[in-house]
């Protein structure tokens, strides 16, 4: 730990079994490449006479070069170490009591700091893939949004993967470490140890941490990256609608005849219906992508500008083309009914001068066949209120916007043979009349004088034109 190195270390060589030549390699290693604060070093030397003698002689000679480095103590034996050190301290083959396994901590600090370089390489490696998150641009249309959603999610994944095994790795050392005391409950952990298992927890504590951090910004960004896609999505459909109604307003916009007859009116009247029919799918999907429009917006998407005002311009163009079709409707219909109401106002005066025409003169000089006549036209004049034929006041007033030049001009020549024929209705009816009340007069006898016998006038019968 830093603490216990920032005290200084104690080094003890133990070559009683070795040579000198062992013991000066090592003090010459020690001295020119120890990194820390060395305090101090003990050496048992060799215990072999010859090496012990060649030992005395090459401390002589080399003690003044290793001490200008190390301070040098050489020991003869095991109990003159625990003169300068408790056995609390020293481990079993130096005659202590420490459980300690060199091999198995050098074993445990390697794989330590392989873990702590996995953390620290994971951590990197997110920070950047974050950073490469931020610093990207959203896509303008599908299929690019799609494959960046396709690739930031592929290599999240990856990462996500690396992650878990280097928690797995972490997790795996630290059972390792705690391997002693999982198997034997009177065992306990060295304060070596101890640290050890301090360190990994530290360290998987900072990749949790590091992994919570990551997840929350993924989150986002993923969010984001599909809400980019919604938009996306959005915007394409947007445009092939806005196309569609476009075309729809335009066809409708060219339903501007209003009918010369009431064939004419018909077949618009079945147009318009076929065009109604026609934009039902147009107008569905509309209001359908406005609808999605405003749930985007109720899940609190990012471009609620940009969504908006196109789920107005949707709603806007259906009600346009409702509101036309309507006035179409209204306009045609009326239409319908002017030119039925003119047909019937014709059609009724070519049955008037078919009845004037037929009524035959000789048959009219007769009391009878005056009264006859006079009944059939009342008859026939009853049936223009059936016809419900109105003067031209009220016809003009009724059908005043849409009277065209060419529909005025043909409403004014059959209101005009309307007149025309009344007025001949008119005529015939006072001369029957006359007629009829010349027969009901008193026969008196006169005695005929030819110069002065009255001549019988034949009764005027104005001929339709």
């Amino acid at each position: 730990s830093l603490e216990a190195a920032s005290i200084g270390f104690i080094i003890i060589i133990d070559r009683r079994r070795d040579k000198w030549s062992s013991v000066k390699a090592s003090l010459t290693r020690i001295a020119g490449a120890f990194p820390g604060n060395l305090q101090l070093v003990f050496v048992l030397r060799p215990s072999r006479f010859i090496q012990r003698t060649i030992a005395d002689i090459g401390i002589k000679l080399y003690r003044d070069d290793f001490k200008m480095k190390v301070p040098i103590i050489m020991l003869n034996s095991v109990s003159d170490l625990h003169g300068y050190i408790d056995k609390s301290q020293l481990t079993r083959e130096l005659g202590g009591t420490l459980e300690y396994g060199h091999s198995q901590w050098i074993h445990h600090r390697t794989a330590i700091e392989n873990f702590a370089m996995t953390v620290k390489t994971t951590a990197q490696m997110l920070q950047t893939f974050g950073t490469d998150l931020a610093e990207t641009e959203l896509p303008n249309d599908v299929q690019c949004t799609e494959e960046l959603l396709s690739a930031h999610t592929d290599h999240h994944s990856k990462l996500k993967d690396e992650l878990k095994l280097a928690v797995k790795q972490g997790a795996t050392l630290l059972t390792c470490i705690r391997e002693p005391v999982t198997r034997s409950a009177n065992s306990k952990l060295s304060p070596d140890e101890l640290e050890n298992v301090a360190t990994v927890e530290r360290l998987l504590a900072q990749l949790d941490e590091t992994e919570k951090a990551f997840d929350q910004f993924w989150t986002k960004h993923h969010l984001k990256l599909e809400q980019c896609l919604q938009l996306r999505h959005f915007e394409h459909d947007f445009r092939e609608v806005k196309l569609a109604l476009d075309n729809l307003m335009e066809a409708q916009a060219g339903f501007a005849d209003i009918g010369d007859s009431v064939t004419r009116v018909e077949h618009l009247l079945r147009e318009q219906k076929q065009l109604e029919e026609k934009g039902q799918e147009p107008l569905e999907k509309a209001q359908s992508l406005a609808l999605h429009g405003e749930q985007l917006i109720q899940n609190n998407h990012y471009a609620v500008d940009s969504i908006r005002p196109k789920c107005v311009e949707l709603r806007r163009i259906c009600d346009d083309f409702t509101n036309e079709t309507k006035k179409k409707y209204d306009i045609l219909g009326k239409s319908l009914e002017l030119h039925m109401q003119l047909d019937k106002a014709s059609q009724w005066c070519e049955a008037g001068i078919y009845l004037l025409a037929s009524q035959a003169v000789d048959k009219c000089q007769s009391q009878e066949g005056a009264e006859t006549a006079l009944v059939e036209i009342e008859k026939f004049l009853v049936t223009a209120k059936e016809h419900q034929l109105s003067n031209p006041k009220e016809f003009y007033n009724q059908f005043d916007m849409i009277l065209t030049p060419e529909i005025k001009a043909n409403a004014q020549r059959i209101l005009q043979k309307l007149e025309d024929v009344q007025e001949m209705f008119d005529k015939r009816q006072v001369s029957l009349k006359k007629l009829a009340a010349k027969q009901t007069r008193p026969v008196q006898p006169v005695a005929p004088h030819p110069e002065s016998s009255p001549k019988r006038a034949s009764p005027k019968i104005t001929r339709p034109a």
